[in-house]
């Protein structure tokens, strides 16, 4: 008996011996034959078909011919040219407006960082959410576009009137020039703090300005207290609250905040004036 794929010869009438017993079928439709073929032992299992006249092939051994396997998934790829960008998304989106930050500073454009990159540089969370935010003036946003453009960055023009975008290292980049409903000033960049953000010098909005602009966001379709709340306690001993209750308390939902942290003991009540 052939074993693993091995060629059978064929086997003779006339080289089984008579004591034997045995009766090879000549014709499957014989009564008692079965329909076995004499070259093929029961137990060999399905053969391969071939054409006539063609020799069949012997399977290759479980291990020839097998595809190479993918590296380990603990092992990254690495491709030629690929940028070598941080694994971390804080640290991309920090990498991100350093080189946009670094960009304006060269350019001579003012401007002053926004959103969850300056809460970061005045001391609090690192974790970023979803962009880098660069406030500039009305008048510059076209000359700090041609900057960017120059830079080799593509700037996009949203639907909304009130910022550009781009993409830096594989992160969003907003280009602000209105900021909670009203245009950047100079005033507001004036007022900025120069800060490190990590290790690279920039102008940071001002922790008022900064938590005024992130409570006037709040509205009926976009309320998310979670998110602020935290913001407010790391940064509420450098925060003129009385500035910010005269510039947006007055409206529904920050004025709601502004009780919720004074419930939290996250700033004191407002004494009441005369």
């Amino acid at each position: 008996m052939a074993h693993h794929g091995e060629e059978t010869a064929s086997v003779r009438r006339q080289d089984v011996p008579e004591a034997t017993g045995l009766r090879l079928a000549t014709d499957p439709t014989q009564p008692g034959a079965g329909g076995v073929r004499p070259d093929i032992p029961p137990d060999s299992g399905p053969q391969p078909q071939t054409a006539p006249g063609q020799t069949p092939r012997r399977p290759a051994p479980p291990d020839a011919g097998s595809p190479p396997q993918p590296p380990p998934a603990d092992e990254p790829e690495t491709r030629p040219g690929a940028p070598d960008l941080p694994h971390d998304r804080s640290q991309a989106i920090l990498e991100a407006a350093k080189r946009i930050g670094a960009l304006l500073k060269r350019a001579g454009h003012p401007f002053a960082l926004a959103g969850s990159v300056a809460v970061y540089a005045h001391g609090g969370s690192r974790y970023l959410q979803h962009d880098a935010d660069f406030c500039v003036l009305p008048d510059d946003a076209d000359a700090v576009a041609a900057t960017l453009h120059a830079a080799g960055f593509a700037v996009r023009t949203p639907p909304e009137d009130w910022l550009l975008k781009t993409t830096c290292q594989g992160q969003n980049i907003d280009i602000i020039f209105a900021l909670a409903h009203e245009p950047v000033t100079a005033e507001m960049l004036d007022r900025a703090h120069v800060l490190p953000v990590d290790s690279v010098l920039m102008p940071v909005l001002c922790p008022t300005d900064l938590i005024r602009s992130l409570i006037s966001a709040f509205c009926e379709h976009y309320c998310d207290f979670g998110a602020v709340l935290p913001v407010a306690r790391a940064m509420r001993e450098k925060v003129d609250w009385d500035v910010v209750r005269d510039t947006c308390g007055e409206q529904p939902m920050p004025a709601a905040f502004l009780f919720l942290l004074e419930r939290l003991n996250v700033i004191a009540p407002r004494e009441d004036r005369p």
